[in-house]
């Protein structure tokens, strides 16, 4: 007889091994099969509880370590014209780490309703100082903007970098107490007193004529606005006036329309005024996929200004190739992901802002200054956070990492996550003891 599949007595033919069932699913070849378990296995450490955790710590801490670096190779030049040892802008920049190293380890132990208690005194504080910085013989101005106030000898302090700080903890909490209110679906609730206070801080600083910092603190608004679920025609409005009065603003001063006329320029001008852009491009070209090696750039050495604060990214990109930056890149990618994982993740809503709109500052000021750098925005003069040069800019972002840190460390996996590791820790930590005091032998009554 014949059966089914051919002549009587015929085996059933054998499948290819790249094909055969195993627990119940078709198989793929051995390399895809591979494959397949290493993204397995990829997506599992990346959804552990403690990623976002790490991600962060680890992000902010190898971009201020290697901002350090660079800041100690792109400013050694500059340190010697104005006739100071070479470490002089090193040395500034390493003291403003260490501080900030301690303000980000207290930010990231203090629990929640701390770091809520601190939005207003901070928001009075900062804004009390940047009212300090025009009054005539306490402000300081350099390169045309006044927006510092001098600390006695080398030391300064730009306010407006710590009102990025007071306007995302200020935010945060009134957008999260009108939220346990259920205020925030009326539009006068979510716009009052959050975006007057923002145009007091932005016009603050416009009397400086601080155009960068003014423009991150727009995004800043523009964050909170969007995160508190702002209608459409509500966020379109309040970002089409931001965008008119901008554009008046730069309208009327011939030194930001040169910077505008000079996105994405080639050739320095009839006066050179594109200088700067111009040789920002120079020094990331002649940087090749590795570099010429760090400290061997040659556009700091006079030709790029700013070499070591707004054009920091371009002496890296001499210096340490498509590698460098890329690395960079990938860094401030990593730490802007795990900001935004933090910020989903949470049910606390003055976590969600908060963490959101660190992130938003974080991200939008890279965007910027590295935007800038290649030539595709307008030269905004805003430093690469962590990166760039600058202990006034440093302080407060740090602060906002170890925000970012104490909020992944609340979430209640990551913090029983931490609970058991600490508890394994601890067994091991007293099982090595046990078996060193067994190790020891007793000596007889009498011996010294």
């Amino acid at each position: 007889m014949r059966g089914r599949g051919g002549a009587a007595g015929a085996r059933p033919a054998r499948r290819p091994a790249a094909v055969r069932r195993r627990g119940g699913f078709l198989a793929g070849p051995p390399g895809e099969n591979r494959l397949r378990r290493l993204y397995e296995q990829a997506r599992r450490t990346w959804d552990r509880p403690l990623t976002a955790y790490y991600l962060i710590l680890g992000s902010a801490l190898l971009i201020t370590v290697l901002g350090l670096v660079m800041v100690y190779s792109a400013s050694m030049i500059k340190a010697l014209e104005l006739s100071l040892p070479a470490s002089y802008f090193f040395r500034k920049q390493f003291v403003a780490a260490v501080i900030g190293t301690a303000l980000l380890l207290a930010a990231s132990r203090m629990p929640a309703k701390l770091h809520r208690a601190l939005a207003y005194p901070l928001l009075a504080v900062t804004v009390f100082l940047m009212v300090l910085v025009q009054i005539p013989g306490i402000g300081v101005a350099i390169g045309g903007n006044q927006n510092w106030i001098s600390l006695g000898g080398p030391f300064m302090l730009q306010p407006s970098e710590f009102g990025k700080l007071a306007l995302v903890l200020w935010g945060a909490d009134l957008l999260a107490r009108k939220q346990d209110k259920r205020l925030l679906t009326q539009w006068k609730h979510m716009l009052v007193p959050l975006v007057p206070v923002a145009f007091l801080l932005l016009g603050l600083i416009m009397l400086g004529g601080d155009m960068g910092t003014a423009i991150l603190l727009t995004a800043i608004l523009f964050g909170l606005l969007w995160l508190a679920g702002a209608p459409t025609r509500l966020f379109a409005g309040v970002l089409g006036f931001a965008a008119f009065v901008g554009f008046v603003l730069i309208g009327n001063n011939a030194n930001r329309m040169s910077r505008l006329a000079c996105t994405g320029a080639t050739d320095l001008g009839p006066k050179g005024e594109c200088w700067q852009a111009v040789h920002g491009i120079y020094a990331l070209a002649s940087g090749g996929l590795f570099g010429s090696g760090l400290g061997a750039s040659v556009e700091k050495w006079g030709q790029l200004p700013e070499p070591h604060t707004d054009f920091i990214f371009a002496i890296t990109g001499e210096e340490l190739g498509l590698a460098g930056t890329l690395s960079v890149l990938a860094l401030f990618a990593a730490l802007g992901y795990a900001g935004i994982r933090v910020a989903g993740r949470t049910e606390d809503p003055f976590v969600r802002y908060a963490a959101g709109g660190v992130t938003t500052w974080i991200t939008a000021q890279a965007v910027v200054n590295i935007g800038a750098v290649l030539g595709l925005l307008p030269i905004a003069g805003v430093p690469l956070p962590l990166f760039s040069y600058g202990g006034s800019s440093l302080l407060p972002t740090m602060f906002a990492v170890g925000l970012l840190i104490a909020f992944a460390r609340e979430d209640p996996a990551a913090k029983a996550a931490l609970a058991m590791r600490r508890t394994v820790l601890g067994k091991r930590a007293g099982v090595r003891w046990k078996t060193m005091r067994r190790r020891v032998k007793k000596r007889p009554s009498g011996e010294r």
